[in-house]
């Protein structure tokens, strides 16, 4: 009967638990973000979250654990909100559409994660490599193979997928990575209607640059 009745007890703990390490871990993300991993302190988010030092780390028992976690939510939701090219029967515009708008979307909604994953990518990615290539390197492999898939099927021009990829990466993140320098050339913050366009122009490119040559004369007049 006790055992019943200390259920309840037991889940808020979890629970709060859970909400208290997420907490953490968002205030974490900034100051990974702003610092660098060399910068930050477990007693500067520990300030920020209104612990002492030594509550936080019966949590996360060292800066390395804590960064790993920051590192490990920021690349579940990368990945989640990545995944828009596995169906290679789509229209390719469609998916590519739906790619660049989710990467802007993460750009815009998670900057600090944005940032936290390229400074440890910008240094080698020394914490975290083994995890990009466990994690991150087979999904951009798959989506290199629709990319070739449609080439081979005619639905796409030939164009280097992997370096396509490249290029939405860098298009779309810079949104996020260099918002700094964008509001200083647009002496203002970044704003939805900002995102809208970037969008707009990223995937009108990006159409461009994969899509078909108008057939020839010739071709037209064999064709017909």
């Amino acid at each position: 009967m006790s055992a019943l009745a200390d259920k309840p007890a037991v889940k808020r703990r979890v629970l709060d638990r859970d909400r208290l390490e997420a907490d953490l871990v968002a205030i974490a993300v900034r100051v990974f973000a702003e610092s660098g991993y060399e910068g930050a302190s477990i007693a500067s988010v520990a300030a920020q979250a209104g612990l002492s030092k030594q509550n936080l780390m019966y949590y996360f028992p060292t800066k390395q654990a804590l960064y790993q976690r920051v590192l490990d939510d920021v690349l579940d939701e990368w990945l989640a909100r990545m995944d828009q090219l596995a169906d290679p029967q789509g229209a390719p515009a469609d998916m590519l559409r739906a790619y660049i708008h989710a990467k802007l979307r993460f750009s815009r909604e998670q900057p600090w994660a944005s940032r936290v994953y390229a400074l440890e990518v910008i240094s080698g990615a020394p914490l975290y490599g083994q995890q990009i290539r466990r994690r991150v390197v087979p999904l951009v492999r798959k989506d290199i193979a629709v990319f070739e898939r449609w080439i081979a099927e005619g639905r796409i021009a030939a164009v280097n997928a992997t370096h396509l990829l490249f290029a939405i990466w860098a298009m779309t993140q810079s949104y996020a990575d260099f918002a700094a320098q964008m509001a200083l050339v647009l002496e203002r913050k970044l704003s939805a209607r900002d995102f809208a366009d970037a969008e707009k122009m990223i995937v009108d490119m990006v159409i461009c640059a994969v899509a078909l040559p108008p057939p020839t004369t010739k071709e037209t007049h064999v064709r017909t």
